[in-house]
């Protein structure tokens, strides 16, 4: 990446978590997204060592949260010999400047944290360029912070000028890069838009789903392909597209990049090939981590970027994967039955109701229940081949 990026070390480093209650963000809400950023961070490689909290009508517009809390952040960092903390919600420009002056540390926020992953998953040419457009467009407006070795210059006579002059310079090439990696991804959509096109009219399925919730090893399982699975989050980056033939039927099923609440909005951008095998998608595979305790709102986040990406309704699958390591939270243990966590239990429970689509509980890792799996996407693809070739009744 050009000089100027902000990354996470791959060396471990230790963290601090900031996160705001507000009277949109209830403190069990709050306590949540900080979990999700501690994996975050122990995805791009930092150890945690605590979160701090703070109670607000809303994010403080100088520095995100009080100059009280701020100052106990400082000390407690100080303390612990920790120099680098994160926050919950992108930082605009003036605030990131502002908190580093006040703690004189690496301040990161959740945007460039995702980012920084997903620079470092990155595999493939379309993925890298994808990732580094989104990067530049993070970074441009956040600039001047980047050259803390001009903060000597603060002005004044015999100290104008090379600095602004330089970060001008900057400006512009990072303008400029920004240009060819969008000239680039036009060619690459245009070949992506092709490649879509020469598939032939074969029913296209697109895994759609929460990030690490399981879509790739469902892939593996339905496919009996190799793709990349790991239990951290973003193990995938890269679409991957497979022919998948069950008894007799043929399609085409595609694993995405697994979704996340609060994306940035530049890799929505960016990944728009990506996105735009969602579009044209057929039909819909949504898997869902039931083992999650808050899979819940996972399934809504995902059904609220998918209606950003296309207003058009599609036939959709819930597949509740990873039922091997389901634990039921107290409130829903039965005295009438001695296992809710069994197959049928979760058949006739809330969770079989919560959408109207169809729906499936099975464990990709174990195999379990995936026939039925199968047997539903079956009849979903043959329902959707009848359709558009009303007359070739070769397939069923």
């Amino acid at each position: 990446m050009q000089e100027g990026h902000v990354t996470v070390d791959a060396v471990e480093e230790s963290c601090v978590l900031v996160g705001v209650i507000t009277s949109e963000i209830d403190e069990t809400i709050a306590h949540e997204h900080l979990d999700e950023l501690e994996f975050l961070a122990e995805t791009a490689g930092a150890i945690t060592h605590t979160k701090f909290f703070q109670k607000l009508p809303y994010p403080n517009p100088r520095t995100y949260v009080g100059s009280g809390k701020l100052e106990e952040i400082k000390q407690f960092m100080k303390a612990m010999d920790i120099d680098m903390v994160i926050f919950d919600d992108e930082l605009s420009p003036s605030q990131l400047r502002n908190i580093e002056r006040e703690l004189e540390c690496k301040v990161l926020d959740r945007t460039i944290l995702i980012l920084d992953i997903f620079a470092s998953r990155a595999r493939t040419f379309h993925a890298k360029t994808q990732v580094e457009l989104a990067q530049l467009q993070y970074m441009l407006p956040r600039l001047t912070r980047m050259w803390t070795h001009l903060e000597r210059q603060k002005g004044g006579i015999g100290l104008r000028g090379p600095g602004e002059s330089q970060i001008e310079t900057d400006r512009r090439i990072i303008q400029m890069r920004i240009s060819l990696m969008k000239e680039r991804l036009k060619e690459i959509d245009k070949q992506m838009t092709v490649q879509r096109s020469n598939r032939g009219q074969l029913v296209r399925v697109a895994l759609v789903g929460y990030t690490n919730v399981g879509k790739s090893t469902l892939m593996n399982l339905l496919s009996k392909s190799d793709v990349f699975a790991e239990n951290k989050l973003f193990a995938t980056l890269d679409t991957t597209v497979r022919k998948v033939v069950i008894e007799n039927m043929p399609m085409l099923l595609t694993d995405t990049v697994g979704f996340i609440r609060k994306l940035p909005q530049q890799l929505m951008e960016s990944f728009k090939s990506t996105l735009d095998e969602v579009r044209e998608a057929d039909l819909l595979v949504h898997v869902l981590d039931i083992s999650h305790p808050n899979f819940e709102d996972h399934f809504n986040v995902v059904n609220e970027t998918l209606n950003e990406i296309d207003k058009t309704e599609k036939p959709t699958i819930v597949v509740f994967n990873k039922i091997d390591a389901y634990q039921p939270a107290l409130n829903e243990l039965n005295e009438e039955e001695e296992d809710v966590t069994s197959l049928e239990s979760l058949k006739k429970s809330w969770m079989a109701k919560m959408n109207k689509t169809k729906c499936v509980f099975i464990s990709a890792q174990d195999k379990e229940n995936v026939d039925e799996l199968k047997e539903i996407l079956y009849e979903e693809v043959k329902a959707i081949f009848k359709v558009r070739y009303p007359y070739n009744n070769f397939l069923y």
